[in-house]
């Protein structure tokens, strides 16, 4: 992280209201803003958070759950303890199928909403970083086809390139309304977008 970097950051509007409310990170908001809109995680849900490090997804989520709804977070990297009876979380890669059984071991029930947020190692070499960002987001959206509800949802980040299209056409055929979304709080230069995948269609629930 270079200087001009941290400090850039710490000039940020949401890095500082993060700050200052307690959240593990400015993406909270980003999360906060697209339930606002589209209400998509309502209270009570079970929520699977994949890519969860450091946490601030799992705090925005819990935060609209409230007590009788449920969140697991899911990571590669470790995550800081939460001390919410209704905060769960485990390490592993989404990828691999060990993870999946392990979260469905987790849940109290078929998931009511699926969030992603995972990104790749950025390599700085565009038509690289993009087919990385499709693959996270096909690995989160073959999670969500297996864990979640008939009429469930998925938001998942995803990065603005060639590829782009014929993902968007593939979630379509899953869910019966489909949104691409730039909540406020994501920086306006970065080329990451959100996709809202809203009532999984019956016929290809597991």
């Amino acid at each position: 992280m270079t200087k001009n970097w941290i400090q850039e950051r710490k000039r940020d509007y949401y890095y500082r209201k993060a700050r200052a409310e307690n959240y593990r990170s400015r993406a909270a908001y980003k999360l906060l803003q697209a339930v606002e809109k589209y209400q998509f995680i309502k209270e009570g849900d079970v929520i699977v958070d994949l890519g969860a490090a450091p946490g601030g997804w799992i705090q925005a989520a819990r935060k609209i759950i409230g007590e009788k709804g449920f969140v697991l977070g899911v990571d590669i990297r470790p995550i800081e303890p939460f001390y919410e009876h209704n905060i769960k979380t485990i390490m592993g890669d989404i990828t691999d199928q060990q993870t999946i059984q392990a979260i469905l071991e987790m849940l109290p029930g078929r998931a009511d909403v699926v969030i992603s947020d995972v990104s790749p190692n950025i390599s700085g070499i565009w038509e690289v970083d993009h087919a990385r960002q499709i693959d996270c987001a096909q690995a989160a959206l073959d999670i969500a086809l297996e864990i979640l509800k008939p009429q469930g949802n998925i938001f998942f980040k995803v990065f603005q390139g060639d590829m782009l299209e014929d993902f968007i056409l593939k979630v379509k055929k899953y869910f019966e309304d489909v949104k691409v979304i730039k909540p406020k709080a994501s920086r306006a230069k970065s080329s990451e977008i959100f996709i809202l995948g809203l009532r999984l269609r019956g016929e290809h629930c597991i």
